[in-house]
């Protein structure tokens, strides 16, 4: 099993930066695929991006292609979303996480293990 622990939300205005953070427990940190994921009030869960087990691969939705980067740490048990040119529409709850598959997934249903989430909100 994996625990998840996410960091790094707050409050920043439309244009700015933020950088999450995820910190997964256990050996075999290395094994899992990664995802965010995040959802918006009133609004369902939706797939942000993920990354491979080495890192080497990496996918994105549309909305934030180009303005966000999924990156990880395997000697750190870390996984991280660096998001730039941030939007208001971007204000959202974001959780990280894991997945025992190997190809890049982006359904909910897929993942196996869910960090509890943090805010972010994108003032205009």
């Amino acid at each position: 099993q994996v625990q998840l622990v996410e960091s790094g939300g707050g409050l920043v205005q439309a244009g700015g930066s933020l950088r999450l953070s995820c910190a997964a427990s256990g050996r075999t940190f290395n094994s899992y695929t990664m995802g965010w994921f995040r959802q918006a009030p009133g609004k369902e869960r939706e797939f942000v991006a993920a990354i491979s087990r080495n890192g080497g691969n990496t996918y994105y939705a549309d909305s934030v292609k180009g303005r966000f980067t999924i990156s990880r740490d395997n000697a750190k048990n870390m996984v991280y979303l660096q998001m730039n040119s941030l939007k208001p529409e971007d204000t959202a709850v974001y959780y990280c996480a894991a997945t025992t598959r190997i190809l890049l997934v982006t359904t909910m249903p897929s993942y196996n293990y869910w960090g509890q989430g943090t805010q972010v909100t994108v003032s205009s």
